[in-house]
């Protein structure tokens, strides 16, 4: 069956929205018909390369929709579902998943270099970060699909696939903020929104939002922000200048770039935490003195997928949106047409934007 889908046909490309065709249904597949799916950095990253991928391929691994068909042995979801996307399925046998890190499971992106779906003269089409969002319609391992929570329209349950759970864990389970600290949080994307909601349920006393627009100010404070910081090259002395001349408690990175990493470490206190959610190149790099390392007493730490176990988690923070402390509406700057993405692409380089929803 033919459908419509954003293609990555090589990379530092532009995406090309045409017709592919899926595939029937083999053992342990399901075909999900897509609601809505949100354009996040990392297809940015997939796309010119900071992250390997195998191409020609579907992009796109924020999303949810409803379940259209199940192959043999299915038996968690049926047909009529609702279903959020989960780009990253842990294996529950690797020696990560092992230690309970199910976040950085050795197998969880295996499915990336499979064939899934064809062009129509025939080209064999991988599936981006296992699901291939971007497009009305995709085949996925079952493993790679949540059920629904209850109360949550489709359309938003697709940030609580990457958006929300990556900013939430980022707060949560990496930086672990506690009631009455102070937060630095730079990058206002769709990421770092989240962050911010989440250093409010968190019941954080300062929050910090630093973003290079100027624009974006009225989104962050919506989203629990107190102050608002334009990034220059005074930003870390800005920050203590918020903080009583201490720096923040914690500090949550979500653009990737060396000298954002560095200023953000440089505007928490003496022992205090900094969680680096942003995906950076291989050329960027971040330099410390032996010195300072000992002196601050400070903590750097990466964090994939907001260090979350989306099984865990996406229930919690259903519960978060019902009871009105998180509004995934305001991490939806744009909403866009498929035909849209290659523009929302364009947007994201430019540094515009919060992040775009397609909805189908």
């Amino acid at each position: 069956m033919a459908v419509r889908a954003a293609v990555l046909p090589a990379i530092g490309a532009p995406l090309e929205v045409t017709e592919i065709d899926l595939p029937d249904l083999g053992p342990g597949q399901v075909r999900v018909r897509l609601a809505a799916a949100g354009v996040c950095h990392s297809d940015l990253s997939l796309s010119n390369g900071t992250m390997r991928v195998p191409v020609p391929a579907v992009l796109g691994h924020e999303g949810a929709g409803t379940v259209v068909a199940v192959g043999e042995g299915v038996t968690h979801v049926a047909p009529g579902d609702g279903v959020v996307l989960n780009w990253a399925p842990s294996c529950g046998s690797c020696h990560a998943c092992g230690l309970g890190e199910v976040w950085l499971c050795a197998n969880a992106l295996n499915g990336a270099a499979d064939v899934y779906a064809r062009t129509a003269d025939g080209t064999d089409l991988h599936p981006g970060l296992n699901v291939a969002a971007f497009a009305e319609e995709t085949v996925v391992s079952a493993d790679c699909l949540l059920p629904l929570p209850d109360g949550i329209p489709l359309t938003d349950a697709a940030l609580l696939g990457c958006a929300v759970l990556t900013g939430y864990g980022a707060v949560h389970h990496s930086a672990r903020v506690r009631a009455g600290e102070t937060v630095a949080v730079f990058g206002v994307g769709g990421v770092g929104l989240a962050a911010l909601q989440s250093a409010r349920i968190a019941g954080a006393a300062k929050i910090v939002a630093v973003d290079v627009s100027p624009e974006k100010e009225e989104l962050a404070r919506a989203a629990g922000a107190t102050d608002y910081v334009i990034a220059s090259e005074n930003t870390a002395r800005e920050i203590r200048g918020l903080t009583g001349k201490q720096g923040v408690d914690v500090a949550v990175e979500c653009v990737g770039r060396a000298t954002t990493i560095r200023t953000a470490w440089d505007s928490t206190r003496r022992g205090g935490r900094t969680t680096v959610v942003g995906i950076g190149g291989k050329d960027q790099q971040v330099s410390f003195n032996a010195l300072e390392i000992f002196h601050w007493g400070r903590t750097l730490s990466g964090c994939v997928y907001g260090n979350s176990d989306p099984a865990r988690d996406l229930p919690v923070l259903a519960e978060h949106v019902r009871a009105g402390r998180l509004d995934l509406g305001a991490l939806v700057t744009e909403r866009i047409a498929l035909e849209g993405i290659p523009a929302a692409f364009e947007n994201m380089l430019a540094g515009k934007g919060g992040r775009a929803l397609v909805v189908f």
